[in-house]
């Protein structure tokens, strides 16, 4: 299988111009040279019916949210989807993500409610995971006032999100709080130890690489022995069982390729009703950058018709 035709221009591009190494550079810098890249790729904003940003009691301290209303759907209750930017939990926010978040809002009918978690390494592991657990409790507790119905409430992210969200409904269930209705896992990190067989053939020369899985892995966690921490490593849990139904999308170019796979192995094995998707063309980070890969828009597209359906739409 080739690389989409759009991704080969951009990876020629991005040889010809190189940028710092992101292992190379201090965390601040990194998530500078995020944002301008977020900017550069992410497709035009969309016109949204209205957006908040708001502020939640986190963990620590006060966490952002920006909630995202669909075009004409007015302060109707309505399904909630609870968004997991990614970023290896070192880069990434509310902006870099914000035009997915507001077409995913429109494709799915949903007010989207998009977590600005606190970030390593000023905050380690668990810091991530305990916020977005928290986030979803205050969702689901404050749903009436949000305009949220309680019984539609679905979690999601990509890459490092993904792997918060795939974590917090592990979280939930050990907690005995309700399930999500639904996990929607953009090519998620589900083993800390990196050893799947895609972490060989695609470590190298796609985007996300070997070396920066390991700096976004070590800046996230302190202890080596947190790796099998399922909070950390959802793959490792031992049960899968009783979580909700999922749809997990990789890229055929991604290290994390085989782990998300893996994770959806081990959700059908528990009886998790799960769909899986992989855009065997694609590179990792591909669904937001939809100004030029053009597959962005149907995965983007696949996304909204799989939250509609789990919401009964």
């Amino acid at each position: 299988m080739a690389l989409d035709t759009f991704v080969k221009g951009l990876m020629d591009q991005m040889a010809a111009n190189p940028m710092p190494k992101l292992w190379e550079v201090p965390p601040p810098q990194g998530r500078e040279m995020y944002r301008m890249m977020a900017s550069a790729l992410e497709p035009p904003a969309v016109a949204i019916g209205k957006i908040e940003n708001t502020t939640m009691p986190g963990p620590a301290g006060p966490l952002k949210l920006r909630i995202y209303t669909p075009v004409a759907e007015g302060g109707a209750a309505l399904p909630a989807l609870v968004y997991f930017h990614g970023g290896g939990w070192v880069i990434g926010d509310l902006d870099t993500h914000d035009a997915l978040c507001r077409t995913l809002a429109n494709e799915a009918g949903a007010r989207v409610i998009a977590v600005d978690y606190r970030l390593a390494p000023e905050h380690k592991f668990p810091g991530a995971a305990d916020d977005c657990y928290a986030a979803v409790k205050w969702v689901e507790e404050n749903a009436s006032e949000l305009g949220v119905d309680a019984n539609r409430i679905a979690v999601a992210g990509d890459s490092a999100g993904g792997n918060l969200a795939a974590a917090l409904c592990l979280v939930q269930r050990e907690a005995g709080r309700p399930m999500p209705a639904f996990q929607m896992l953009i090519y998620p990190a589900t083993d800390m130890r990196a050893v799947a067989p895609s972490h060989t053939t695609n470590g190298q020369g796609y985007m996300l690489t070997n070396d920066s899985i390991h700096w976004y892995r070590g800046n996230y966690i302190a202890d080596q022995a947190d790796w099998s921490d399922w909070r950390a490593s959802p793959l490792l849990a031992s049960s899968h069982a009783g979580l909700p139904p999922a749809l997990v999308l990789t890229a055929g170019f991604d290290p994390l390729r085989d782990e998300g796979l893996q994770y959806a192995n081990a959700l059908s094995a528990a009886g998790v009703p799960t769909q899986y998707v992989c855009f065997e063309r694609q590179i990792h980070g591909f669904i937001t950058m939809g100004r030029v890969i053009e597959e962005a828009h149907t995965a983007v597209g696949l996304c909204g018709t799989a939250l509609r359906r789990a919401w009964g739409g």
